[in-house]
């Protein structure tokens, strides 16, 4: 019994020794409380809704003033142009349009029901379905509230169209944050453990005497997974077109080259990792977990960024997988061309850029 209580103690004290250990087990679960306890919500919140009031009496002006009254909206300035609305889609201004017909106040009056048109987004069809629905809560309200008797039987009738995904395909959300997740974690847990495993291992010495420079060696070690990667790419979007029916709606070209861009942004981040830590075991932890973890809650396929506090919102900035699902679900599902994603493109080369300086410059630390 006292070896075994040694033997516990011992352990006790290893625990305590290794501060990555209690990192871990104490730093981690903390985390997780606090992002799932504010990041998850099945609320959608702060809405940018653009109206167009073709009718301009007292009907339209109350609904909304019910709208811009609730929380979960943004009503942006009135437009007059069909056009313009296309164009916020676009450039992600907007997730929901509300169209009033001209003589919508005057239908409702003589003929007892009216028409509105709801224009969303449908490339993410819950949230988009969760703006109809409270739209539709805020017609039936005033509904009841300007005909409180069965005598006279107004009915407001709202006519819902999700651009980008006429049929409610939930894949069409669900495809460009499993891509987003899936490279983000093999391409840097791949690499993770490259370097590192040469110390274990004792190989580092040969190279210290290779001929390579210290940036091709890391080019070299990298170029293995960037071609199992891109072709694990491929069988992805092969599974997401025949087998879930997700047709690419932009140019196949682009969206390879944002493909690319993103895995060699992940091959970096492993990089640095694998020249940051000293085992194998703590770099895959950190590739695993430090990854799979950001890119479920702040990459936006999951939960709206839009319900996060603005710390977490800022956070979510520097993870590559959320540029990289903007890219995807603007290329592939909206048909948008490179005008649209140069912005997160840029942000994509910057990331890389930077991950790979740092790996170089601890590699070179390592070497010498």
């Amino acid at each position: 019994m006292k070896q075994f209580l040694a033997f516990i103690r011992k352990e006790f004290f290893h625990v305590f020794r290794d501060r990555r250990t209690l990192l871990i087990m104490f730093g981690l679960p903390v985390a997780q409380i606090v992002l799932f306890g504010f990041a998850l919500t099945s609320e959608v919140k702060d809405i940018t809704l653009t109206i167009i009031d073709n009718s301009r009496d007292i009907n339209t002006q109350q609904l909304i003033g019910k709208i811009k009254s609730s929380s979960y909206f943004v009503v942006q300035e009135s437009t007059i142009d069909y056009n313009s609305i296309r164009d916020s889609f676009k450039k992600g201004k907007a997730k929901c349009a509300l169209i009033f017909p001209a003589g919508f106040g005057n239908d409702l009056q003589h003929v007892g029901k009216a028409q509105v048109q709801i224009i969303t987004d449908g490339s993410d069809p819950n949230t988009a379905k969760t703006v109809v629905n409270y739209i539709t809560a805020i017609m039936t309200a005033y509904q009841q509230e300007i005909s409180p008797s069965a005598r006279l039987p107004y009915m407001i009738i709202p006519e819902a169209r999700m651009l980008y995904n006429e049929e409610g395909n939930g894949s069409l959300n669900f495809i460009p944050g499993v891509m987003a997740l899936v490279l983000m974690i093999v391409c840097t847990a791949l690499t993770s453990v490259s370097v590192v495993r040469e110390k274990e291992l004792g190989t580092m010495e040969i190279l210290l005497v290779s001929p390579f420079k210290p940036l091709m060696v890391l080019i070299a070690k990298a170029i293995p997974y960037l071609i199992l990667s891109l072709a694990n790419f491929i069988l992805i979007l092969v599974l997401a077109v025949f087998v879930l029916n997700v047709g690419i709606k932009g140019s196949i070209v682009l969206l390879f080259l944002e493909s690319m861009l993103f895995i060699i942004t992940c091959l970096s981040l492993g990089l640095l990792i694998s020249n940051a830590t000293n085992s194998q075991q703590t770099a895959l932890l950190i590739s695993m977990m430090g990854m799979m973890i950001p890119t479920m809650i702040f990459t936006g396929f999951m939960f709206p960024l839009e319900n996060m506090p603005m710390p977490f919102q800022v956070i979510s900035n520097v993870v590559p997988s959320r540029w990289y699902f903007l890219i995807v679900k603007a290329v592939m599902l909206k048909g948008l061309g490179i005008e649209y994603v140069w912005k997160e493109t840029l942000v994509l080369l910057g990331m890389t850029t930077a991950a790979l300086t740092i790996a170089l410059r601890n590699f070179k630390t390592r070497l010498s």
